[in-house]
């Protein structure tokens, strides 16, 4: 599965700032438990991939995984051993913005131990700090 937009307006963009809270995607809305970012980082589509893969071989085929986040940002690169200047490089592979506070993966139909499972083990595959929710209020995981 190749995690990329159909297609884009621009081919080449430019790399932006990751600065404060998400604003957005901050809630559960589809599971009951979900991973949440609590750094501001690119995530790229192979560690979107990487992530998920971990989830679904964690929990089995009981339950129901969303991917809440999706690369749509290009990120360029130039050739190894290339002198400075001649313009922007070629596109290279595909990331997504996170700030802090976003929902990255949820979970629904699985019980709170294998949730907590799965997202700790998905928590190694990302490039920064995450914390698990609920969406029971009692239940502080």
């Amino acid at each position: 599965m190749r995690l990329q937009p159909k297609r884009v307006k621009y081919r080449k963009v430019q790399r932006g700032r990751l600065r404060g809270k998400a604003s957005r995607g901050t809630k559960l809305n589809f599971g009951e438990y979900g991973l949440i970012a609590q750094e501001a980082k690119w995530l790229t589509a192979r560690q979107i991939e990487a992530t998920r893969i971990t989830i679904v071989r964690s929990v089995g085929h009981e339950g129901r995984l969303w991917i809440r986040v999706f690369p749509d940002k290009i990120v360029t690169k130039k050739p190894l051993e290339t002198r400075m200047g001649k313009g922007k490089g070629e596109p290279d592979f595909w990331v997504a913005p996170i700030k802090p506070g976003r929902v990255l993966f949820e979970l629904g139909g699985v019980e709170k131990r294998r949730a907590k499972a799965a997202f700790r083990l998905a928590s190694y595959k990302l490039p920064f700090k995450t914390k698990i929710i609920s969406s029971y209020h009692e239940d502080k995981l």
